[in-house]
């Protein structure tokens, strides 16, 4: 990790640009009208989060720790493996880095947002939401999936893999979370995946994009929250 603060803040910032961009890419790909990828379902969506997730950790991991997430930077510093005092910023720059990734997904898929009618599908491509709205349970969905990805993290860091080898695994832990839990909330476990996205679609003036879904924007980011909170201090448990 490089010592200026700035630096590591570019990376994180740049990291989850670059993340949002190509998740929420996949997710523009298989859900916009009059794509060449329209209707290529949930497998292309599963797999292609985790190769984002990857990438930007390549893009990002020779400026900073690569946590994109603030549920993972949270967990880092329950873990004694980050310092306090640059949660907050690091918070800041994910989030941001969220708007902006979706800024250049709504560029790229411009001329499809006016062919497509669906209100909910525009609105997942930038943000998460529920199979069925049971705000407890989905609470419990995002709890569990990030609980899963902090602690398995954490127990990375304890591993033998290679530095060159780790954002390859990580991507790998995204695609099966995707896999086998997401399919009740869509697996934001990132609350700037979700809220960095969500504020995108509020302020863009896109056709037919119907509400920004406020009343549920808070479970993608307190559910992983806490659960990154909780995976760290059970990882605290294990000598």
């Amino acid at each position: 990790m490089q010592d200026s603060l700035t630096l590591q803040l570019l990376g994180e910032f740049i990291g989850t640009l670059v993340l949002i961009l190509l998740g929420d890419g996949v997710v523009a790909a298989v859900s916009l009208k009059k794509s060449k990828a329209e209707g290529a379902g949930w497998v292309a969506i599963a797999l292609g989060w985790g190769l984002a997730v990857t990438l930007g950790v390549y893009c990002s991991g020779f400026l900073s720790p690569a946590h994109l997430n603030p549920a993972v930077t949270l967990g880092m510093a329950i873990a004694g493996l980050f310092p306090w005092s640059s949660v907050i910023p690091y918070i800041i720059a994910q989030t941001l880095g969220g708007i902006v990734g979706a800024v250049l997904v709504w560029v790229n898929y411009y001329p499809h947002w006016a062919e497509t009618k669906d209100e909910d599908a525009i609105r997942g491509v930038f943000a998460t939401g529920p199979a069925i709205r049971n705000y407890p349970m989905n609470f419990i969905s995002e709890f569990i999936g990030t609980f899963v990805l902090v602690f398995a993290l954490l127990a990375f860091t304890r591993g033998k893999f290679t530095d060159g080898l780790n954002p390859m695994v990580v991507g790998v832990l995204i695609t099966s979370i995707g896999f086998s839990l997401g399919g009740t909330t869509g697996y934001a476990i990132n609350p700037a995946r979700d809220l960095g996205p969500r504020i995108a679609h509020q302020i863009l003036p896109i056709a037919n994009k119907g509400d920004s879904d406020w009343p549920y924007s808070w479970v993608p980011v307190l559910g992983p929250m806490a659960g990154g909170a909780v995976g760290a201090l059970v990882y605290l448990l294990i000598p």
